[in-house]
């Protein structure tokens, strides 16, 4: 286990030092290979563990430097990259993104999320940047939707862990299908941020990656943060596993593997990252746009960022299958926790933290409140097929799944003054 010392002034050092118990046993008990958890506060890092193995097969331990898919965590970055070509006035919240993206001109809408593909309606307006940033856009992917849609998708799309389409090819397909719900009705989680990612690669007249590289990486100094693995990293690389909820047994998911960039780097989930390059990320949210001397957004851009947007009746409806947003709200590519007590239900956090979480039970959050930014780094996939979220429920095997909210609430528990 890799640790930091820990100043009283931040948390109580006893109880801290308790943390790192909770993935322990969960990793014991086979339901994790292992998990990189790293705390910063007011101004240090407080506390960095690395528990278990990031290969199974051959024992490679979990190292503070392991890179890790981060799945959805990719969502904020994007939306960030976004942002940056609003305040540079080459995008408003309010464009229509047939202007940069026509594959979405004339959409038709499902008369019912889950019925036939042929019974729809036209569209009421076109497609916004802000519905995209907020997911209500009406698109959807396939594992958070049910019926025809959600196999449509696989159809058109292919894998979602394994995309090989070209940008191009890639919206024109998403494009051809209809949408789950009318733009701006409701949250429904899907390749928005995908999306918004090739229109930004569109706007800037270049590579989406580069985008992110040269505007948000390379000044960040997040040097360990991609769209593949390079062969001479991927002694660093964490298999991601999938659990039988039968059995309990780990078995690894398989990615193409990449020698050079791959023709599709999605926005909503594809970059791999480590604990202290998103680290670097967060803290540039959490400090209102800027960072160690590189300002990426004004503060009036990040406030907004951090802001709640949905309506209390857009709240209501549940998120994969639970009642996600009773404490929370969610701003522009980021989640805020509204009521904290309400909130504590599914974790810990102060009135106003900030995150988003990933597939493959990758978190991190920021609390303005506290200082403090907390990132959580494990590799355990959730069932990614169509009409996946339809059986979330039915899992028997708690242990990944509790693991992160027992984590949230030891930190919580151990802060000091």
């Amino acid at each position: 286990m890799d640790g930091a010392t820990v100043s009283a002034k931040t948390f109580n050092p006893e109880a801290l030092a308790q943390a790192p118990g909770v993935l322990a046993g969960v990793i014991a008990a086979g339901d994790l290979s292992g998990a990189v958890t790293l705390i910063w506060r007011r101004g240090e890092v407080a506390q960095v563990t690395a528990q278990g193995q990031r290969d199974l097969a051959t024992g490679a331990p979990m190292t503070r430097d392991t890179l890790f898919r981060i799945a959805s965590m990719t969502k904020p970055v994007t939306s960030v990259a976004a942002m940056m070509l609003v305040e540079e006035g080459k995008l408003s919240l309010d464009d229509p993104i047939t202007r940069w993206a026509p594959e979405f001109s004339g959409m038709r809408v499902l008369k019912d999320a889950a019925g036939s593909l042929d019974d729809t309606t036209a569209a009421a307006r076109d497609i916004t940047i802000d519905d995209l940033l907020t997911h209500r856009a009406g698109l959807a992917y396939g594992f958070s939707s049910v019926g025809p849609i959600a196999h449509a998708h696989q159809r058109a799309l292919g894998d979602v862990l394994n995309a090989d389409m070209t940008p191009d090819a890639w919206m024109a397909a998403l494009g051809g299908l209809p949408l789950s719900y009318q733009p701006g009705e409701r949250f429904h989680y899907s390749h928005a941020t995908d999306v918004l990612g090739f229109v930004i690669g569109r706007v800037a007249g270049m590579d989406f990656r580069r985008f992110l590289i040269e505007r948000i990486f390379q000044p960040l100094g997040m040097v360990d943060t991609d769209f593949y693995i390079p062969p001479e990293k991927r002694d660093r690389a964490a298999v991601v596993y999938r659990q039988d909820d039968a059995t309990g047994a780990l078995s690894a998911v398989a990615f193409a593997s990449h020698d050079t960039p791959p023709p599709y780097c999605g926005g909503g989930g594809g970059l791999i990252s480590t604990a202290d390059d998103y680290l670097k990320f967060a803290r540039m949210m959490l400090n209102d746009g800027e960072v160690d001397g590189v300002r990426l957004l004004t503060a009036g851009t990040v406030g907004l960022m951090r802001t709640n947007r949905l309506t209390d009746a857009q709240r209501q409806i549940p998120f994969m299958g639970l009642p996600f947003w009773m404490g929370q709200g969610f701003g522009l590519g980021v989640s805020v926790i509204l009521d904290a007590e309400t909130q504590a239900w599914m974790g810990a956090g102060s009135n106003g933290a900030f995150g988003w979480p990933g597939a493959f039970g990758t978190w991190w959050q920021a609390d303005p409140v506290e200082d403090m930014v907390m990132v959580y780094l494990i590799q355990n996939s959730m069932e990614l097929g169509p009409e996946a979220v339809a059986n979330m429920g039915q899992s028997q095997r708690m242990g990944a799944r509790i693991a992160l909210p027992m984590w949230q609430k030891a930190v919580y528990a151990a802060l000091g003054g």
